[in-house]
């Protein structure tokens, strides 16, 4: 489960009540580097990264296209609140074998709990010194270009806090994805309801949003809205997905064989599903309003929960393998 029992009850009071902004000083991107690699079974390989803008090693997941040594396209796959420590794609789904036999480099990214994978203005007392957007966007993608052949075409997906994320980093560097998904996000940020699920999200880790975006009050806020800032996706391939919170297929006793697991995960994965469906369903809104097409999935059931995140990258596939391969 992405986010704790607490977490959920406390977005849920909150709801229930209820462009980019500039590099911080310092963390202009450098030369990002390998610092050290290690290969793994299936094609997979351990990859640490240095960012300059972080000033530390950042470990990444690359699992290799099918024929590793052919130019190949890039899909980024972000991990949720937890950036990896919680539950990740290569423990919780079927990425490795279902990526076996297709031509593209997909890329894991570990860490960022909490983050929201943007430039934080401050340093944070507990998270560091968060400068995501940098690193995945301009620092990460010539590094894994370089190394593992690719062809300059990339992708990004993400699940839960990521979900919002992918449109954020789409934000920082236009251009640089042909193709965003996002799974049980929640990308409205800079109204009060969607203000009181950032902050409750980031702290959830123990971090304090003002040393992200500022005060309420801040115009950050609103550049990083990915709703507000809608007609910034026209010509991106979009795709966006969300059960509506109701048990489905993966919340049985056979599909979650752990008691209390399913527990959780119907009871808080549940209502919080139940939330990041009216999200989805304004952002569909939001784009049919403008005139951007999408590719819209709200499921008639299911929860905040890993088979159906595994199910949205099996339904997303040919959106992504479609932008990545096109002839521009």
């Amino acid at each position: 489960m992405m986010v704790g029992a607490r977490v959920v009850v406390a977005v849920l009071a909150l709801v229930c009540g209820a462009v980019v902004g500039a590099f911080p000083v310092g963390a202009e991107p450098g030369a990002a580097r390998i610092e050290d690699r290690a290969e793994q079974a299936d094609r997979t390989i351990d990859v640490g990264v240095y960012s300059p803008a972080m000033d530390m090693v950042t470990r990444v997941r690359v699992l290799r296209a099918a024929d590793p040594n052919a130019p190949a396209p890039t899909l980024y796959l972000l991990n949720g609140v937890g950036g990896g420590s919680d539950g990740n794609w290569l423990d919780r789904t079927d990425v490795v074998e279902f990526f076996r036999d297709k031509q593209v480099n997909v890329v894991i990214p570990f860490g960022g709990a909490g983050s929201y994978f943007t430039d934080w203005r401050a340093n944070d007392p507990v998270l560091g010194k968060p400068r995501w957007a940098t690193f995945l966007t301009k620092e990460l993608p010539p590094v894994i270009d370089a190394e593992f052949h690719g062809t300059g075409a990339n992708a990004i997906a993400g699940l839960s806090m990521a979900g919002t994320s992918v449109f954020q980093l789409a934000l920082a560097e236009p251009g640089l994805y042909r193709a965003i998904g996002s799974y049980s996000g929640c990308v409205r940020t800079s109204d009060p309801r969607g203000q009181a699920i950032v902050r409750t999200v980031v702290g959830s880790r123990m971090g304090n949003a003002v040393n992200m975006w500022g005060p309420p009050t801040d115009p950050a806020w609103t550049a990083n809205d990915p709703y507000l800032q809608a007609e910034s996706f026209r010509g991106t391939e979009v795709y966006i997905s969300s059960g509506n919170g109701l048990p489905g297929p993966f919340d049985t006793p056979a599909a979650e064989r752990d008691p209390m697991q399913l527990l959780t995960q119907v009871l808080f994965g549940g209502s919080l599903e139940a939330v990041t469906n009216l999200c989805t369903q304004q952002l569909r809104d939001r784009l049919q309003q403008l005139g951007i097409p999408a590719t819209v999935d709200l499921r008639p059931n299911g929860t905040h929960s890993w088979g159906y995140w595994e199910q949205d990258m099996h339904k997303s596939w040919p959106v992504f393998e479609a932008a990545l391969t096109k002839a521009l």
